[in-house]
């Protein structure tokens, strides 16, 4: 099947599912899948490499919290795979606070220095402070917080933003370059 074809697929499907076809859900599924699952290797590849979570499990949870959304008014492929990827950086941004929140004591566990690996529990801390420089960003200027996550988190290209958030492509650059070099000083600034 061609992308323009899977492309209009998808679109139609949602359209039912947003005018009331619940059963609609069920026909996405196997339509996203593979996108999600690869957006959710994009993800995961940027984790720790101990973290538990895979990505098949996190396509899942991802979903589930998707098909959830009853008042979603879908516009299309790339305004439901925008939603998609700012669903999965909250599910890992809720598993980085746990192992944050365990590494202070919740699951305590006895380490000589030499085993303490230092990269595995900063990236939690990373990721969390990325989290918030978004939500920074989000407050001073939302549509620049949702190019980041649209390109950095769901791998969407410029046309298919611009599609999303009816810009024109050079808007989405300018947001992306200006969101790039505001969270590059931001996240300069909190690990001084």
């Amino acid at each position: 099947m061609s992308e323009t074809m899977n492309s209009s697929d998808i679109t139609l499907v949602l359209k039912a599912w947003s005018s009331g076809k619940k059963e609609s859900a069920d026909e996405l599924f196997p339509l996203v899948y593979d996108e999600l699952k690869r957006q959710a290797r994009i993800f995961l590849s940027r984790e720790r490499s101990d973290h538990t979570l895979q990505p098949t499990a996190l396509v899942h949870e991802a979903y589930l919290k998707l098909i959830d959304q009853n008042r979603v008014d879908w516009q299309n492929r790339a305004h439901f795979f925008g939603v998609a990827a700012t669903l999965m950086r909250r599910i890992l941004v809720d598993y980085a606070r746990e192992h944050a929140a365990g590494k202070r004591g919740g699951a305590a566990q006895r380490l000589s220095i030499d085993d303490v690996d230092i990269s595995v529990e900063q990236y939690a801390t990373d990721l969390l402070e990325l989290n918030t420089a978004l939500e920074k960003l989000a407050e001073i200027d939302e549509r620049k917080a949702t190019v980041v996550e649209m390109r950095f988190f769901a791998g969407l290209n410029e046309k298919e933003i611009a599609e999303v958030l009816e810009v024109s492509e050079k808007t989405v650059r300018r947001d992306w370059n200006f969101a790039r070099l505001w969270l590059f000083r931001e996240l300069s600034q909190t690990s001084i």
